[in-house]
This record gives structure tokens, sequence and C-alpha cells, in this order.
């Protein structure tokens, strides 16, 4: 059995060591996994895109009908308090609303108070070796549900999805829905989202219920607008991933990544095929000068 970090938490309105804190059996979180949460990457002990997560952490509460508990700068003045409590300057601050403890019931009950969870982990980036090669990528029909709009804490369904590429030496699982005209089209992978270059072009599939807005999804429009790459939210059929010039995973602990290998065979072509792409390298130096324009 692990033992657990003594690092400061927070929860329910209290610091307190991480080893220290417990909830209730009946918190609605543990029994339905009713709940959301965000994870914020600390760069230098700064908030990187910090405003965006809290607008993504609202759209995720609204949809399962529950009030926020804070305000965003209570949010902020949170996050700042773990993050400069902890030894790492790079870090994920890890937050996490669930419904509260009740009997339990189905329905959603009324006047219980929300269990609002707070941590910081160290960042763990991608290594250097990873970025001069690529990752590996395995590809799985995708069997969630079909909420991923909505960044919730039950999480079983990416659990079976990751360890699908874990059990092969993999990165990341790359998912794909059959759609009625008997194409799969891209949705994301198991906790990233998954971009395509096609004749130096930026694709990624578009903002539905199906797949998570990612908060890379407007940084990397913002960087291909810098650089002059053209980008575009479109269906993408697995065909085209197969097929295409570069393929990226984005989220906030990989920033972006590339893939030089999905299901054994490279990704490319030509002297390019299997190795990192150019798009790919001009994306992560502008995503490095993001992380220094844009964090509090």
């Amino acid at each position: 059995m692990q033992s657990l970090p003594d690092a400061l938490c927070y929860l329910n309105g209290e610091y307190l060591p991480l080893n220290q804190a417990k909830v209730s059996v009946l918190d609605r979180g543990f029994i339905f996994g009713d709940g959301v949460y965000e994870v914020i990457p600390v760069y230098g002990r700064r908030l990187f895109r910090f405003e965006e997560h809290m607008a993504r952490l609202q759209r995720s509460l609204a949809k399962i009908r529950l009030p926020n508990p804070h305000s965003e700068a209570e949010w902020l003045e949170r996050c700042r308090a773990l993050s400069t409590a902890q030894a790492a300057p790079d870090q994920l601050v890890y937050l996490q609303v669930t419904r509260g403890v009740a009997l339990r019931e189905h329905a959603m009950p009324a006047d219980i108070e929300p269990t609002v969870f707070m941590m910081c982990n160290p960042m763990k980036p991608a290594t250097p070796e990873q970025r001069h090669r690529g990752v590996a990528c395995v590809t799985a029909r995708d069997f969630r549900w079909e909420r991923g709009d909505i960044k919730s804490t039950s999480l079983l369904g990416a659990v079976l999805a990751r360890q699908i590429s874990a059990d092969k030496g993999a990165v990341e699982t790359i998912m794909f829905r059959e759609s009625d005209n008997g194409l799969k089209y891209l949705t994301e992978a198991s906790a990233s989202n998954v971009w395509i270059v096609h004749e130096g072009a930026l694709l990624g599939p578009p903002k539905s219920e199906l797949l998570l807005e990612g908060i890379r999804v407007e940084l990397l429009r913002e960087l291909c607008e810098e650089e002059g790459i053209a980008y575009n939210l479109k269906p993408i059929t697995e065909a085209e991933v197969l097929a295409a010039d570069e393929v990226l995973l984005s989220s906030a602990t990989k920033e972006v990544l590339p893939v030089t290998l999905i299901d054994g065979e490279p990704v490319g072509h030509g002297a390019l095929r299997g190795k990192p792409g150019p798009v790919y390298a001009r994306l992560y130096e502008a995503y490095q000068r993001a992380k220094l324009q844009q964090s509090i």
C-alpha cells in the first residue's frame, strides 16, 4: 500500500496535510463520481491560463447543475496558497467539486454543501527523448459516455482507455467513434486532445458533446495565428489520421507533443516519416513563449 505524502492540501475551508484529509464514504463523488475537476499548470509558481480554466470549470459545473462554491478571486487565492507551499516551482493544481454528502439516491438532492478539494503535484513534463523522437500511440473505439464535454470525475472510461496503451508500452490511446455513414471519426485520446497536420495546416475535431474542449484548443488557435499556420476544426476520419503528415497530442502535462508511431506504423511521409515534424517544432517553441506571457 502506498503511503500518502504530507504535502499541503485544501478541503472544505481548511488547509491540512494531504495524508490527513478525509471525506465521507457517502460523498456523491465517491459513490457516483458526481462532480467535476480542473487541472491548472503552474510554471515558476505562476498559474497558466487561469481564467480559461475557471471558465471551463464554470461550464462543467453548470452542465451538472451544481453552483460554483467560490468566486474566481477565492479560487485564485487558494491556488496560490497551495502552489506557494510546494517545493517544486512547476506544478499542477488539481481542484475538484462534488455535489456533497447525502444518503445514496440517484436523484440530485437539494440543499447539501458541495465538497471542495484541492492539491498540488509536481509537473511531470515530457522527456527530452520524447520530444526528440516523438511518442507511440495506439488506436481504439471510443467506448466512453457521450458527455465528454463535462470534465467529470467519473473517469473509468478514460482509465480503461489509457490502460489499452499502457499495456502496449504506448503513451496514449487515440479514439474514434463510428458514424451513421460507417466512417470512424476522431474524438480525442484518453487524457489528451489529438491534432493532425495536413499540407501545413493544423486540424482538430470540431467542438461537440463527445469530447472535452481542452484549454489548448483555443491556445493552439492563437499560436497558429501568431505563426502563420492554417488552423481548422473539422470532422477527421481515422484514415486521415493514419495518412497525416504529423500527429500531435496536447494536454496540461504534454503541452504539445509529437506522435511518431501509431499502432506500430510510422507517422508521416518521406524523410520525416516517423520523426517529429516542422509544425510541431514551431508550435512547441510558440508554446514556451506563451507560458511566459500568459501566467499570473
